[in-house]
């Protein structure tokens, strides 16, 4: 016999397990609408339905579309950014940009947008959505940012590793929106590889010593 040590009575204990998993498919067939269509593409019946769900419950998680669509970007980058970011300790800056360029400019990433990043996904969408929206999006960057770096980043204060970072992930984020635009897959291809090596040698020039003889401040 399982007893409940919570102290809720059996049938709200049962209910509110019931909504976390509710939210959660509501969040996972948001997340994926959105980096399908857009931020703006994904109408509250149709995640409802890839939910499996009725369109009624929508109103017990979200009071409108706006809340899901930020909801769901959330969600979305929670679970893609460890992917491409990772966690390794590289030996240097150039390293690590090497890697996540490795990890986010290729055909499976370019391919399966429905689990795909989202900033790529949202891409030039975003600056057309309302400020609670683009707010998120900041707050959301910023933190892709300083994931990264590898620490945190007072974003405030100039920052060579910071910028860096800004760059990587601009030329990250273009180079795979570039790489789904385009019909041929010889060219697609070739920008995410071109992408890939401008990543690359931007962030080994971070690490070239200068002039004076010291490394670069990271």
């Amino acid at each position: 016999m399982t007893v409940d040590m919570s102290g809720a009575p059996p049938d709200e204990g049962l209910r509110a397990r019931r909504k976390r998993e509710s939210l959660t498919r509501i969040l996972d067939a948001g997340a994926a609408r959105l980096r399908v269509d857009g931020p703006d593409g994904g109408a509250i019946g149709t995640v409802m339905r890839d939910a499996g769900l009725t369109h009624g419950a929508f109103y017990a998680h979200f009071a409108s579309k706006d809340e899901l669509a930020i909801a769901a970007f959330r969600h979305a980058l929670a679970g893609s950014r460890p992917r491409w970011i990772g966690t390794k300790a590289d030996a240097s800056w150039g390293a690590r940009a090497a890697r996540l360029a490795r990890g986010y400019l290729n055909r499976p990433h370019r391919d399966d947008r429905a689990d795909s990043c989202a900033f790529s996904a949202v891409g030039s969408d975003a600056a057309r959505m309302p400020a609670d929206f683009r707010a998120v999006y900041e707050q959301e960057l910023r933190k892709s940012l300083n994931a990264m770096g590898g620490r945190p980043v007072d974003a405030t204060q100039e920052h060579e590793l910071y910028d860096e970072a800004i760059a990587t992930l601009a030329l990250c984020i273009g180079g795979l929106v570039l790489s789904r635009a385009v019909e041929s897959e010889s060219f697609s291809s070739r920008i995410l590889r071109v992408c890939r090596n401008a990543a690359a040698r931007m962030g080994a020039a971070v690490d070239e010593p200068n002039e004076g003889g010291e490394g670069d401040k990271a």
